[in-house]
């Protein structure tokens, strides 16, 4: 009995022992469990490196650039938070949050070009600073700060940076425009050069032009007049200015054949711009006496009311030959049919897309578009213009040669030459 006992006395001992053991564990157990949580919530913000401002390139001042490297912690739901403030002390001001997955140097090409290591650095270009002024002003000093934020935690900035905005006198990205400026100029040069030495230097042939002088002859022959219009714009646009170069010309072999020329107006100051025209153009024949003034007259600035005048007088006079020069809008058609009418030969030009269909199908000779400015040259053979005509088409050639070769290297994929290619 009593060993007995005593067994069941350490044997309950030895139970007591063993329940605080597990007890203590298991205390242990959840305090160690509740506490991993609060770890897991205090996540880290790596802040990138490379942290820089300057004064935008190639602008006109009034913005400022920052630059920083990408971070190891951009994920979708990181934001940078860029502060400014004219002084380094502050107080600060928010300028911007960034998704940390976009607003990359490469998104800028036109500052940074297309190398491939843009996409490794962040950029945004600074324009004014929220609660200062509408924009940044040049030479002034201004203070940037750059943080991470995930929502949950913010890391802020170690460092202040600063930069000053500056106006730039050279757009170093339109480089190539430069170049080309300088090519072309040198072309134009060339052939003007060119065509003093030679006046009869070719050109692409202009059957329309070509045919100023069979119309002009044909109008000597039946004694009947030649009808000249200009548009209906005044002097400031480029199509009425060449219209009336081109009645120069026109107006000396009328002279030379002996034959009349009438111009009526749709403004008053292009009606004493061609008298004085068709004036120097007689005088240069040796025919002074011969111009008459009465021939050049204004009729009205109202569209449809100088169109019924004009064609009243190709229903009277019935000229031999109409020409319809500068820009013109519904009225082209009213005319070009009242002239076919009568039997006139008629040369239109113009630059006017809407109105060249109705040209092309009721005229016999049609300008389209850059005909109409080079006729002149291609008409007087001064070597001025003929060497600026010349120059152009070469330059218009090379162009179009610079472009083919981009749509090979762009279909033929080859990337290098390509990106070579974009950046000129």
């Amino acid at each position: 009995m009593p060993s007995r006992c005593i067994g069941r006395g350490e044997k309950d001992k030895g139970a007591n022992e063993l329940h605080k053991t597990l007890l203590l564990f298991i205390i242990t157990l959840i305090f160690l469990l509740s506490t991993l949580p609060l770890v897991a919530q205090e996540p880290s913000l790596i802040l990138p490196e490379e942290f820089t401002a300057f004064d935008t390139p190639n602008d006109a001042g009034k913005s400022i650039s920052l630059v920083w490297k990408v971070s190891s912690s951009d994920c979708e739901g990181v934001e940078y938070i860029i502060s400014g403030s004219t002084n380094p002390d502050g107080p600060w001001q928010e300028i911007v949050r960034l998704d940390a997955t976009k607003w990359f140097k490469s998104d800028a090409p036109q500052y940074f070009g297309l190398g491939t290591k843009h996409k490794e650095y962040h950029f945004y270009e600074v324009t004014n600073i929220p609660g200062r002024a509408e924009t940044l002003t040049n030479g002034t000093p201004y203070y940037f700060q750059l943080a991470m934020t995930n929502g949950a935690i913010t890391a802020p900035s170690p460092t202040t940076i600063s930069a000053r905005s500056r106006g730039n006198w050279f757009d170093s990205s339109k480089t190539n425009i430069l170049i080309f400026v300088i090519i072309f100029s040198a072309l134009i040069m060339f052939f003007i050069a060119a065509a003093r030495r030679n006046p009869h230097l070719f050109i692409r042939r202009i059957p329309g032009l070509d045919a100023v002088e069979e119309a002009i002859g044909r109008a000597t022959e039946m004694g009947k007049p030649i009808l000249y219009l200009t548009g209906l714009y005044d002097m400031s646009y480029v199509p009425t200015i060449a219209a009336t170069c081109i009645l120069g010309r026109v107006a000396r072999k009328v002279a030379n054949y002996d034959s009349q020329i009438k111009v009526p107006s749709y403004d008053p100051i292009v009606m004493t711009v061609c008298q004085e025209i068709v004036r120097e153009a007689y005088l240069e024949a040796g025919r002074p006496d011969a111009f008459k003034e009465d021939n050049i007259f204004f009729v009205t600035t109202d569209q449809f009311a100088y169109v019924a005048a004009v064609d009243g007088i190709m229903l009277r006079e019935r000229p031999a030959a109409n020409f319809y020069m500068g820009y013109y809008f519904a009225e082209s058609l009213l005319l070009a049919e009242t002239g076919a009418s009568v039997g006139a030969i008629q040369i239109a030009g113009t630059d006017s897309v809407t109105q060249l269909p109705f040209f092309i199908v009721t005229c016999d000779y049609t300008l389209m578009g850059e005909e109409l400015y080079a006729a002149s040259a291609y008409l007087s053979r001064e070597p001025l213009q003929l060497g600026s005509l010349k120059g152009q088409d070469v330059s218009k050639a090379f162009i179009l040669i610079v472009l083919l070769i981009g749509a090979i290297l762009s279909t033929s994929g080859i990337y290098f030459i390509l990106n070579l290619f974009k950046t000129f």
